[in-house]
């Protein structure tokens, strides 16, 4: 598929087949993903990949998903977790530790975010659903699935393969409310 076509056509997929997603498949899907572009190349996306059922279970509860009833169903549905995180204090940072820029360590979820898109369309590429989730108590989630020192967690993203049938597009903004020209 082209990427024009990919972009209009991948959904966040809320339902997934009881089927585990192929550790070779995601490691290519993590391949592409590290194309994804960075604050001066620094790469600070990390992916921590979970398929225990009980540990998927822990995190799909109300204390990790802030009482976000439609995420802990989402979750609890998946074969896998991914847990995005991202390496602290590199991204909109200067090697002395100063900000780059005045939006000082805001420039880290940015990346997080481009990471987590490009990791997305790689895994619709390869006929894998996903969707990326922001409500979560990191701290919570922390206690259940090691994250390593110097890194935060950023998203949590569902995977697997969807459920038959297709999701409808959200209406979608045209380029004329979207746009201004500045001439």
């Amino acid at each position: 598929m082209d990427l024009i076509t990919g972009i209009k056509e991948r959904r966040s997929i809320r339902k997934f087949q009881d089927r585990k997603v192929p550790h070779e498949v995601i490691e290519e899907i993590v391949n592409v993903a590290a194309y994804a572009p960075s604050w001066k190349n620094t790469q600070i996306a990390r992916y921590i990949v979970v398929e225990d059922p009980e540990k998927i279970a822990a995190i799909a509860t109300e204390d990790c998903t802030l009482g976000f009833a439609y995420n802990i169903k989402t979750m609890s549905n998946a074969p896998a977790l991914v847990l995005l995180t991202m390496v602290k204090g590199r991204s909109g940072f200067e090697k002395d530790g100063s900000y780059t820029t005045p939006k000082g360590d805001r420039w880290e979820m940015f990346d997080a975010g481009i990471a987590a898109q490009t990791f997305c369309l790689a895994a619709h590429e390869k006929g894998i659903g996903t969707v990326i989730m922001g409500i979560f108590d990191e701290n919570k989630v922390a206690e259940i699935v090691d994250i390593p020192e110097g890194q935060q967690l950023a998203a949590i993203i569902p995977m697997g393969y969807p459920v038959d049938g297709e999701v409808a597009a959200p209406p979608r903004k045209t380029a004329e409310q979207l746009l201004s020209f500045v001439e």
